[in-house]
């Protein structure tokens, strides 16, 4: 896992993060397939005290899936460039 960009302004700390690892357990009802996935997310921390006492995630579930092969990656449509 790593910090790809983190800030903080008043009582909030953003962090966008990435993490990579190899699906050895299951997960989210997919069986182990031993593919290596990425995952990216961002979490917002609200902070009082010196705690931590909120917290939002995003993370792209969507697109560990589709590694997993467990949902079809969108077709592009003709002519599109990566």
């Amino acid at each position: 896992m790593s910090v790809k960009e983190q800030i903080a302004e008043g009582d909030k700390v953003v962090t966008r993060w990435s993490a990579t690892g190899t699906h050895r357990v299951e997960a989210m009802g997919v069986p182990p397939t031993g593919k290596h996935v990425s995952i990216t997310g961002i979490v917002i921390y609200r902070c009082a005290g010196g705690r931590i006492v909120d917290e939002v995630e995003e993370l792209d579930l969507l697109g560990v899936m589709q590694q997993l092969g467990a949902i079809p990656a969108a077709a592009r449509p003709a002519g599109a460039t990566a």
